[in-house]
């Protein structure tokens, strides 16, 4: 549970919640949401686009069924844990990270599945946010004659699923921005090398970030300075995220190594077919998004990966798109790695953002967990309330 607990509460600030009134949860609840947290965790890397979810059946105080939703399409975690519970699900109490969905998808309502089952309690963590079924799914356990509990390690759940809420409430993904640099705050040297700041166990730690991510996303300045392959290899995944890459103007080299075994989403301004075509015949997907500074228009292109299903967006580019992400409102938590050492002030920073006259007008940040990753420290950040 420590992976979770670190991610800020609470989720966003017009986040609008659905409350029931409730008793102070009891202590075994909170264990068997823990629980159900725990399973629902096992789904980081496969959901997409569906949220994470995690279900523990209960009766007589003992646990006689759990699931957790796998993948889109599959079954949803309550119905795991129902099959798994068989009839010793009638009269259980069911502990459910998101309120069961009440609408019916690629699988059937899971508030009908607990109803059929005679499941007596449902205890969810949190309101579906979801328009389909946002509270509907509690009331109908309620019409059924269920009791029903809402809010049960609340932050804990809107902070695993934090991407499918953004999307769902924003039209937009969670964008977390990750940065490696020196303790001066560097990122390369002025030819673009970058290649080692931090150790390996911040690299590997850093997979997992992507790996739990949609999509990752860079630009054409650190194609040609490192030619990344931006694929999740440290840790095991069943599911690559989507590759996006902002080339305003279809520079890409054909051997870029981002190009290999599709994937890739190459964003540009400029319509220019044939270098588009050469970009196809690679595999690529090309988007032409372009503002009126002839370059790309990016919190469209935040609307647009929300549009396609992409919860958490990871960013790892350079200096230059890391400030205009930054500067046009695109990123919403900041990922650093700072390395014990000092690389001097002729150097590439964190981010190109306009001088600021006066100190009031800087931007502050809520530091949520700050620990040792190998030889470096990993800060998570997010905007302080203002």
């Amino acid at each position: 549970m420590l992976r979770l607990l670190f991610l800020l509460p609470p989720y966003l600030p017009h986040l609008t919640l659905f409350c029931d009134s409730k008793s102070m949860s009891s202590a075994a609840d909170n264990e068997f949401m823990a629980r159900a947290l725990k399973l629902a965790e096992r789904g980081l890397y496969t959901t997409t686009p569906n949220p994470r979810v995690g279900c523990v059946m209960v009766r007589d105080g003992a646990v006689v069924g759990e699931g957790w939703h796998e993948r889109a399409g599959g079954p949803h975690a309550e119905v795991v844990a129902l099959q798994a519970a068989g009839s010793r699900a009638r009269g259980a109490t069911a502990y459910v990270t998101l309120e069961p969905c009440h609408h019916q998808g690629r699988t059937p309502p899971c508030d009908e599945a607990l109803i059929a089952a005679g499941v007596t309690r449902v205890v969810a963590a949190m309101h579906d946010p979801d328009p389909r079924t946002a509270g509907q799914g509690m009331a109908r356990l309620r019409q059924a004659g269920m009791a029903v509990e809402t809010g049960v390690l609340e932050n804990e759940a809107q902070a695993i699923n934090r991407g499918f809420i953004s999307r769902i409430t924003r039209g937009r993904p969670w964008a977390r921005m990750k940065i490696a640099a020196s303790l001066d705050g560097k990122t390369a040297l002025m030819n673009g090398k970058s290649q080692w700041i931090t150790g390996e166990a911040a690299r590997n730690d850093g997979h997992h970030w992507r790996a739990r991510s949609c999509a990752v996303l860079t630009g054409i300045g650190t194609v040609r300075d490192d030619d990344p392959q931006l694929t999740v290899r440290a840790v095991a995944t069943s599911r690559q995220p989507l590759r996006v890459v902002i080339d305003s103007r279809l520079e890409l080299p054909l051997a870029a190594r981002v190009l290999e075994g599709g994937g890739v989403l190459v964003v540009c301004a400029v319509a220019d077919q044939a270098k588009a075509a050469r970009l196809q015949d690679k595999g690529a997907e090309i988007l032409v998004l372009p503002n009126a500074a002839g370059k790309v228009e990016l919190p469209a292109l935040m609307q647009e990966l929300g549009r396609r299903g992409i919860n958490e967006l990871h960013v790892e580019a350079g200096h230059k798109l890391n400030g205009s992400l930054l500067n046009e409102g695109c990123v919403d938590e900041l990922l650093l790695y700072l390395a014990p050492c000092l690389i001097g002030d002729r150097a590439r920073g964190m981010a190109d953002l306009p001088e600021l006259a006066d100190l009031a007008a800087r931007r502050n940040l809520a530091i949520s967990d700050m620990r040792k990753i190998g030889g470096d420290i990993r800060i998570m950040a997010g905007w302080a309330a203002t």
